[in-house]
């Protein structure tokens, strides 16, 4: 696959999801198009860590379809340029990309960072007609930890536990494309053992705190336990000799979602480890094409969310239901 596939698919998700017809023209992904780069302030930590959000905005008149992007790191590092040659390539096709910090986990535990991306949702929506993009239908791109945070926000939006952060608007997505998402924790945390993989344990004993919120703040578990749940259509790319994020660990939360009626592609990339798209090549490449073919082909079918035998509740919640 060719990144230009990519871009197309990715393009065409933001597109049909709920952008209006001007947005639909602007997109074009067989034009490469010129980017500008620039940082501004996002918001402080608790501790008084200054977070920033780099912004890609093509050149052009726009609207743009606006894409926000939750690094990885193992909830314990890396930052806004973790993802840096991905967001480059798909702000050049005509996309609006803004990749932010989040609180680490050794500036407080579960739920701070995700709190974080709820609050840049919101503050994103408010902002992105001053980068000519139009956040009527924004996506969420998550790599590893990052992947963890955009599942927890898309199926739980307005959840109390993380709209906490004061800011106007609701932090609703219309879809989430990942990389290597840790959709289960706890299973994560038991390979790393079995790995004695020291950095990884205390990762998430750093990061969940108390520990039963392992539990709490699993995607998975939450499908399992039949939670109130939003499922907006979901892309996972997995690398198949990963042995931080095993793929039978994928394969069945894909097969969850989509016993819970949500719509999930789930792509398996031949020779690729955890972290194949971190440099820019031909697997960043294919990473991309395969990412946004099938994130579009979801949300043409239907951009809201996907129950089977939906049961709306008065504060937006949908109800699974068998």
């Amino acid at each position: 696959m060719e990144r230009r596939d990519f871009l197309q698919t990715l393009g065409a998700l933001g597109a049909t999801t709920a952008l209006p017809m001007t947005a639909h023209a602007a997109y074009n992904p067989k034009t490469k198009m010129e980017i500008e780069v620039s940082e501004v302030p996002f918001r402080t930590t608790s501790k008084g860590r200054p977070l920033l959000a780099r912004v890609y905005a093509p050149k052009g008149a726009g609207p743009f379809p606006t894409l926000l992007d939750l690094h990885g790191g193992a909830w314990t590092r890396k930052d806004r340029f973790a993802n840096e040659p991905m967001d480059r390539a798909v702000a050049a096709s005509g996309v609006l990309v803004v990749a932010i910090d989040m609180t680490l986990a050794s500036e407080a535990p579960y739920p701070a960072n995700v709190q974080d991306a709820s609050y840049a949702v919101r503050w994103l929506k408010s902002r992105a007609r001053e980068w000519r993009g139009d956040a009527a239908g924004i996506g969420l791109l998550g790599s590893s930890s990052g992947g963890h945070i955009a599942e927890l926000l898309a199926m739980r939006p307005r959840h109390p536990l993380y709209n906490t952060i004061a800011h106007p608007g609701d932090d609703t997505v219309a879809y989430v494309a990942t990389r290597s998402p840790i959709s289960n924790p706890y299973t994560r945390w038991q390979q790393a053992e079995k790995m004695k993989n020291k950095n990884l344990i205390e990762a998430s004993k750093t990061y969940f705190r108390p520990w039963e919120t392992i539990h709490e703040g699993s995607p998975q578990e939450i499908l399992e336990r039949k939670e109130p749940a939003v499922l907006k259509p979901l892309l996972i790319l997995q690398g198949e000799l990963d042995d931080n994020v095993l793929p039978s660990e994928q394969e069945k939360f894909a097969r969850t979602y989509r016993a819970a009626g949500g719509q999930c592609q789930y792509e398996l990339f031949s020779g690729a480890v955890h972290e194949w798209t971190a440099e820019p090549g031909p697997n960043s490449d294919r990473a991309a094409a395969s990412e946004s073919f099938s994130a579009a082909r979801s949300a043409v079918r239907r951009s809201t969310c996907f129950i089977s035998a939906p049961c709306c509740t008065s504060d937006g919640w949908y109800v699974l239901t068998r």
